[in-house]
């Protein structure tokens, strides 16, 4: 039985944009070329044409022998583990296509490998001279495809010829490029991190414990050690995806390696952690979570939800908004502005919109957690008051705040729910979330897939931000929590 090697690639100049694929089939026992092609599709993402690239390589090779055996290889790490069946589909442009291409051989005769862009220049070249034939409003003729020789030597071959004779198989995911291409960065002289980055940035431990996942400040009985990560790149994150894929595509010219090596560094620089992003998802939805400015029960430590007496900002509460304002409009990141209905919200988010031309749209799923007969209250005073309760309140998510305010499992279902009507309202934007404590530390505890007593364990400042990007496979990345370095 014959053995093919399958090597797709796609690409989007713009995301969506002008799109093209490219797909080359060879033996896999002598690494010789068998087929190429290659289409310019019109405007599409670049998830789009990497499927449409994997469907034509198949199709090519069953062509060739329809009894065959074939390893596909591609960078797209999305495609690659969506086809294995170990990631969901849940985009609708990209679920026929899967579905085509899982069809072209029965199953069982298809395997998938995940490999470095580097390793996948042929492909890339044919997805590039297509979408440059449609930059010329032609279509792409494989007679004047310069592709296989561009890509050098060992990129048509099997799966030993392009890994060197024994060597070790590649790392799986995307982890070893990524590290590597964030070290080649580095090292190029670009290391130091802009002041008051992420990645410059010192951890600071806290001993404050006086901010529960409740009220404006009221102390948990957990206690907590945070770390302040004082990142300046919470929003100019979006759009961008890990190291070791793909830059958000804004140009598909990979033959420019300058260009490469920049967008490296900017992706080095946007990662605020050693963990990476997913790669080839194209740009996430990104939330920009700003907790309101301080209102005058702020600095009482009492409890303020939605069934209380609904408090106006402070004059220092306006402060802090209009700082939060003036960084938010340095960074020009923030495409548009939703707010929890509540007075000292919608002050704050107002005071933003104004400094960036924007409007501003009420969600009512943001609003704070109702704390019942604990409104306004201090939590000594709650101690002292409902001691039984609060005890209860403490141990479980499931329990309420006396006199039937909402448990922590009822907030969290709330803010799923908006979550995932935002991420499909807001796909690949970036918006700003303006928002109240228990909000803020249930998208993250969500987006980390914590326990619920993990809200007591968060620290949450007036005004601070906090960054959450969500991306095409239903994964989410905490890029940033509780930045107040605009306010000192």
């Amino acid at each position: 039985m014959r053995e093919f090697i399958v090597e797709a690639d796609g690409g989007s100049r713009g995301n969506p944009g002008p799109a093209g694929y490219g797909a080359v089939v060879s033996d896999a026992a002598t690494g010789e070329t068998l087929r190429e092609t290659a289409e310019y599709i019109g405007v599409a993402t670049n998830n789009v044409a990497e499927y449409r690239g994997l469907l034509a390589g198949l199709r090519a090779a069953h062509a060739l022998d329809p009894d065959a055996t074939v390893h596909v290889r591609m960078d797209s790490k999305l495609v690659i583990e969506q086809m294995s069946g170990r990631w969901k589909i849940k985009h609708p442009d990209m679920k026929p296509l899967a579905s085509d291409a899982a069809r072209v051989f029965p199953p069982g005769r298809v395997t998938y490998e995940w490999i470095p862009r580097e390793r996948n220049k042929h492909a890339d070249r044919l997805a590039n001279e297509a979408m440059d034939a449609g930059a010329r409003g032609e279509q792409w003729s494989e007679a004047e495809s310069t592709a296989e020789l561009d890509a050098g030597p060992g990129h048509a071959a099997g799966v030993d010829q392009a890994r060197g004779a024994g060597a070790p198989p590649a790392p799986p995911g995307d982890a070893a490029a990524g590290a590597a291409r964030v070290r080649e960065a580095l090292a190029q002289g670009h290391a130091a991190a802009p002041a008051g980055s992420a990645t410059g940035a010192a951890l600071a431990a806290a001993s404050d414990a006086t901010n529960p996942p409740g009220g404006e400040a009221a102390k948990s009985d957990a206690g907590a050690a945070e770390s302040e990560a004082g990142a300046a790149e919470s929003g100019a994150g979006a759009g961008k995806t890990a190291v070791g894929g793909r830059v958000g595509e804004t140009d598909a010219d990979t033959h420019d390696g300058a260009a490469k090596a920049d967008a490296d560094t900017r992706a080095a620089r946007a990662v605020a952690t050693p963990g990476w992003a997913p790669a080839d998802m194209g740009a996430p939805a990104t939330f920009v979570l700003l907790r309101h400015g301080e209102t005058p029960l702020t600095p009482q430590k009492r409890f303020s939800g939605s069934g209380g007496t609904d408090p106006s900002l402070s004059d220092a509460g306006r402060e802090q908004a209009e700082r939060a304002a003036s960084l938010l409009a340095r960074r020009g990141t923030i495409q548009a502005i939703v707010s929890s209905p509540l007075t000292r919200t919608r002050e704050t988010a107002g005071i933003v919109a104004a400094r960036l031309g924007l409007d501003v749209s009420i969600d009512d799923g943001l609003r704070e957690t109702d704390f019942g007969a604990w409104e306004g209250l201090t939590f000594a005073e709650v101690r002292e008051r409902y001691p039984d309760d609060l005890n209860a309140w403490l141990a479980s998510p499931e329990a309420e705040p006396t006199g039937g305010g909402e448990s922590f499992a009822a907030t969290a279902t709330r803010i799923a729910a908006t979550r995932d009507k935002l991420i499909s309202a807001y796909a690949g934007r970036t918006v700003l979330l303006v928002t109240h404590v228990t909000p803020i530390k249930t998208f993250v505890r969500l987006a980390l897939g914590a326990p619920p007593e993990s809200l007591f364990r968060m620290e949450l400042s007036a005004a601070s931000l906090s960054v959450v990007a969500y991306y095409a496979d239903g994964n989410a990345s905490v890029r940033l929590l509780n930045d107040t370095s605009h306010l000192r």
